[in-house]
């Protein structure tokens, strides 16, 4: 998670940067490495263990961008999951985004304006009762597979995707083009064992979904 805070005194800007624990569950060290550091180890920005999250705060030029990654212990890679982009980089992987105007945007002011002429209201025709036999399914908790937030179930809904029974009969590519289509953002997700899990969960084997889960980490196989 990004959050900036831009100094009125001089062309910069205070960006804290932050990586919940789950995602270095276990890590000795934490650093944010970028286009700011030369992506070298030796000059990352240390990220300090606090309750829940690792965090580090950085003060940087504005009117730019800048890619960056976590590092976790000089081996493993994660991303910012609420970067402003996503890249793809040399190795078929993607760097987060982080862009900085060069002067934050400027608050509105509310202005008042005059009240318009209420128009009659017309009663609503009253809506037809729905054919027996024809109600939709009732929509499954879809956050319940490992890897799906709140924000992918919703895109998931919209394509039609609401059940577990749905999400199991989806194609990889399917579920890969629903994300592609909303933004780097998400193209970065990985559904490779979302089927899977839905499987498990239309039949309602929980006990066999947590021993799946157990072995995943962000939805991937760790």
């Amino acid at each position: 998670m990004l959050k900036k805070q831009y100094l009125k005194t001089k062309p910069a800007c205070k960006v804290t940067f932050t990586l919940p624990k789950e995602a270095a569950a276990g890590a000795s060290e934490v650093k944010v490495l970028g286009d700011f550091n030369d992506w070298n180890w030796e000059n990352g920005a240390l990220m300090k263990a606090e309750k829940g999250e690792y965090k580090a705060v950085l003060e940087l030029e504005t009117g730019r961008s800048y890619q960056f990654r976590y590092m976790i212990d000089k081996d493993n890679w994660e991303n910012d999951y609420q970067a402003d982009a996503y890249v793809p980089n040399e190795f078929g992987g993607d760097n987060s985004v982080l862009i900085l105007d060069s002067s934050p945007a400027p608050e509105t002011k509310a202005t008042t304006t005059k009240k318009a002429r209420k128009a009659p209201v017309k009663k609503a025709a009253a809506p037809k009762k729905a054919a027996a036999g024809k109600a939709s399914a009732t929509a499954d908790d879809l956050k319940k597979i490992e890897g799906i937030g709140p924000k992918i179930e919703n895109l998931f809904n919209e394509a039609g995707i609401k059940t577990f029974d749905a999400l199991a009969k989806a194609k990889k590519k399917t579920l890969t083009d629903i994300l592609a289509a909303a933004g780097p953002r998400f193209r970065m997700h990985d559904p490779s064992t979302w089927v899977q899990q839905a499987k498990l969960a239309a039949k309602g084997d929980w006990d066999k979904l947590a021993k799946l889960q157990d072995e995943l980490k962000g939805g991937k196989k760790k």
